[in-house]
């Protein structure tokens, strides 16, 4: 029954030679890795009036114009960055893989750290502005928000994104093309109405500036910052390019240009229609559902808009699932990552990746309670270091490689840098206190994570090194001449303990069992009913009045393992047995399995293993 729930929902496994075609041609992998940069056009430029409007009334209003610029003219320099980091890069892996290349570990350990906490937030923030798209249409459901955001995280995304890149790509290609198509209708009939109705065209109103002083200056830049989120995202498809069809790295340079024509040209033009309708923060509703309600009314094609934003910023997401646990693959097998991340599922996705991300995400939601503009103050950060790195790692890169026009390629690259490091720095300090410290913090933690993971397989596979020497390892292991005890562990002569007993003497004649008895009248019981039985096996009684199991037990086992020779064997054999349900496991004690993590967790030379019976 599991198995086919399973194939339902999941689908049949995939065999290694389909994963070819698994890779996406440009059209689809734009509403795969660019529906979070593209969706961001619903929140972003919103960001950006509800920073000036929230904290000012009207005084700040005029300086969106300026804001919005300069977030369109830092798109424009970091898509160009971008590219070169595509054809730089072919094999994937993007920020982490090229400052690895070029600056080294500690940089490239600075992005992943970076690049995994915006990730986590792109997950995050897309599923509440999704959220907020919906109530603004629908208001029965305010107050319900965590419920849905979490129900669509679980239940849709993963499940989706588990199936396959292909496949998932089919889910994602009608609605951000729909959104696509909505938005661009929005913004061509608003300009349109803008220019050629007798309305004022800006109003009189939204132009007006506070004079600026150092605390307008803090809010603009802070707005700024805020804005900044319509810009995550960019970076995930130089973090894909194996995920292309080939010519892989071409048309991911293709489908990044597309990405970055098609959220400038919404970006602006929802900015300008903000404050064109002099656009102000409304409670359950959003700003683009105000805006499409002025320009449309509040009809079908109001609510076309609403569900299509609603689905691409659900679906925006995705971008974080197709771009972090590809890089979450590629850190594991650098050994910064726990092995396991780096391997694919029965679908040919990283699917404990997904896992990862969609529990990481569902925290944040739960304990920010699905407010955007919380999770916002967080935003930015992680993905502005990752840029700043990114193009400090390609001035490197084309100073090593020194190809044509290599100086021009170096300056854009060098001049971009320097920018989005002030943008960092402006991030740094106008978000501090609204939440960026978490950020900057999280990230030396998540180094000292990935240093500690590092550490450990390091030690293992030192640990693991067969021993070489004179003599070859096969004839080290036939030159040995070792005994082994077996030790089982006995409540009482059961069918159980027979099997488990008779398993031990086809292993070795040297066996003892242990029998730990809370009192001689139930001690004498015990040897009693073994002596009628005569196992031709020794018991050792050890009496425990304090009812104690494991730690009398753990100090038979230790004092055995002492007494014998470096390279004699001692094996703990328990007796287990399974029963016929599931939920029936948890009518018995689980003393088996305390007693065989007790003794993994010793750190003796003891091999443990246990001896199933399965009841029918």
């Amino acid at each position: 029954m599991q198995f086919h729930i399973r194939r339902l929902l999941i689908g049949k496994p995939l065999h290694n030679d389909e994963l070819e075609r698994e890779q996406l041609p440009k059209w689809k992998a734009l509403s795969i890795f660019s529906s979070d940069a593209l969706s961001s056009v619903a929140y972003g430029p919103e960001q950006i009036m509800l920073t000036l409007v929230g904290a000012s009334g009207m005084l700040l209003y005029g300086y969106m114009v300026p804001v919005a610029l300069a977030i369109f003219i830092l798109l424009g320099m970091v898509t160009l960055s971008y590219v070169q980091v595509a054809r730089a890069n072919p094999e994937g892996g993007g920020a982490y893989a090229v400052a690895k290349k070029n600056l080294g570990v500690m940089p490239s350990l600075v992005v992943a750290g970076a690049i995994f906490a915006d990730y986590v937030l792109t997950a995050a923030v897309s599923v509440s502005a999704g959220t907020d798209a919906i109530v603004s249409a629908f208001p029965v459901l305010y107050g319900h928000e965590v419920s849905i955001d979490i129900f669509v995280l679980l239940v849709v995304l993963m499940l989706i994104n588990m199936r396959g890149v292909s496949e998932s790509a089919d889910f994602f290609v009608l609605p951000t093309y729909a959104f696509l198509f909505g938005i661009i209708c929005l913004v061509i009939v608003g300009v349109y109405d803008a220019f050629f109705f007798t309305q004022e065209m800006i109003p009189t109103v939204s132009a007006q500036k506070q004079p600026l002083d150092w605390a307008v200056l803090f809010l603009v830049l802070r707005a700024f910052a805020n804005g900044c989120s319509s810009m995550t995202g960019v970076e995930a498809i130089a973090g894909s390019v194996p995920m292309f069809k080939a010519p892989s790295a071409r048309n991911a340079v293709a489908t990044t240009y597309w990405m970055a024509g098609l959220l400038g040209f919404m970006f602006l033009g929802i900015s300008f229609l903000i404050i064109h309708y002099h656009i102000m923060p409304a409670s359950g509703n959003t700003a683009l559902a105000q805006l499409v309600e002025n320009v449309f009314g509040r009809g079908a094609v109001f609510y076309y808009i609403q569900i299509t934003t609603m689905l691409v910023l659900y679906l925006a997401a995705n971008t974080a699932y197709n771009g972090l646990p590809v890089l979450m693959s590629i850190i594991a097998q650098d050994g910064y990552m726990p092995r396991y991340l780096a391997t694919r599922g029965e679908r040919l996705t990283y699917s404990n990746g997904i896992i990862l991300l969609t529990l990481a995400a569902a925290v944040l939601l739960i304990i920010f309670d699905g407010n955007i503009e919380h999770l916002i103050s967080l935003y930015a950060i992680g993905v502005f270091i990752s840029f700043t790195i990114a193009q400090a790692s390609m001035v490197v890169h084309w100073y090593r490689e020194r190809g044509r026009s290599w100086h021009i390629r170096a300056l854009l690259n060098g001049l971009g840098a320097l920018t989005t490091g002030v943008v960092v720095t402006i991030i740094t300090i106008t978000k501090f206190i609204y939440g960026a410290w978490a950020i900057i913090i999280f990230i030396p933690a998540m180094i000292f994570v990935f240093k500690a993971i590092r550490s450990h397989y390091d030690d293992v596979a030192k640990q693991l090194q067969m021993p070489l020497g004179p003599c070859r390892p096969r004839d080290v292991i036939l030159s040995v001449r070792a005994r082994h005890q077996v030790i089982v562990p006995v409540s009482s002569p059961t069918r159980v303990v027979y099997e488990t007993i008779r398993y031990a003497k086809s292993i070795s004649d040297n066996v003892v069992a242990v029998n730990i008895c809370p009192d001689e009248e139930t001690g004498r019981k015990v040897r009693q009913k073994w002596e009628e039985w005569n196992p031709d096996v020794e018991l050792v009684t050890i009496y425990s009045p304090y009812r104690l199991l494991r730690h009398p037990l753990m100090e038979f086992i230790n004092q055995r393992v002492h007494s014998v020779h470096p390279e004699d064997y001692v094996t703990v054999l328990i007796p287990e047995f399974e029963p016929k349900k599931w939920w029936q496991r948890f009518l018995h004690n689980q003393s088996g399995w305390l007693l065989r993590t007790n003794l993994i967790l010793s750190k003796k030379h003891i091999i443990v293993a246990t001896v199933p019976f399965h009841l029918h």
